[in-house]
């Protein structure tokens, strides 16, 4: 099986440097179709589902293998080596965030600069860290999840995308939620929810933006404060937006913080 066909890679826009985008936790690649075309005439836009997620080849899960966003990383790898022959710009929304830093982390040539969209490094709280929810919240949104994975969907995406003057966007998550197989959405969850990448944001290696949005009930602004005082590098834009999903509810502020950021950088 290629990885072409395995992530469903799609590419287009007309640009010389290359631009991965990498979808979050219940998504896939048409998350970005607000978003990508503000690059196409500078970038190669590269898509892709992560296994498990929309179009990939779902025969090619493994459980072991993605029970750790190592896993997932491991793919982004073997895609950027797949279509890329330079480094290029990781565009990762939120889980894909923290797997777009391992990757970078583990073969730094392959990368120039990551933007991390609604990123954390860890969701549950830790002393003066505070990632928004506490092991007990976790705890009941897996047990729901569980238990109850259409109930947890439709309960959860309109809080997760926030923008109440786009409800339209919330239904649309959630029925990319519950397109996804129970079983895998489940372990991807755990995987997500559950880990702690606080120790490796000083060993990023690329510039990097961190974007989020004013209110966002996921990765809190605290979460990206955090995050810019322990990477270096690192630049915290804030776009004024209620969810955690800014590259759907305010693509054309997030294009113009995304592009400052590339300007600033060279690239």
């Amino acid at each position: 099986m290629s990885i072409i066909q395995r992530n469903h890679v799609k590419i287009s826009g007309n640009g010389s440097r290359t631009m991965v985008l990498a979808h979050g936790f219940g998504c896939d690649q048409s998350m970005w179709r607000r978003l990508a075309p503000s690059f196409h005439d500078d970038y190669r836009i590269v898509l892709f589902d992560h296994v498990g997620s929309g179009s990939s080849d779902l025969s090619a899960y493994d459980a072991d293998k993605y029970d750790s966003l190592h896993g997932y990383a491991a793919d982004v790898i073997e895609i950027v080596r797949e279509v890329a022959d330079e480094p290029v710009v990781f565009v990762g929304h939120s889980v894909s965030s923290m797997i777009g830093l391992i990757a970078a982390i583990e073969a730094p040539r392959l990368f120039s600069a990551q933007v991390m969209v609604s990123p954390s490094p860890c969701y549950v709280n830790d002393g003066d860290y505070h990632g928004g929810f506490t092991r007990e919240d976790i705890d009941d949104l897996l047990i729901t999840l569980d238990s109850n994975y259409l109930g947890w969907s439709s309960a959860m995406a309109p809080t997760i995308m926030g923008a109440p003057d786009q409800p339209e966007l919330s239904v649309e998550l959630t029925n990319s939620f519950c397109r996804t197989d129970p079983r895998i959405a489940a372990q991807f969850a755990r995987v997500t929810f559950l880990s702690d990448h606080r120790k490796m944001l000083p060993f990023n290696p690329t510039p990097t933006l961190i974007l989020q949005a004013s209110e966002d009930i996921i990765a809190p602004r605290a979460v990206g404060e955090y995050m810019q005082r322990t990477m270096p590098d690192s630049t915290l834009r804030v776009v004024e937006n209620n969810g955690h999903c800014p590259h759907l509810s305010a693509p054309r502020a997030s294009a113009e913080a995304i592009g400052d950021f590339l300007a600033t950088a060279g690239l």
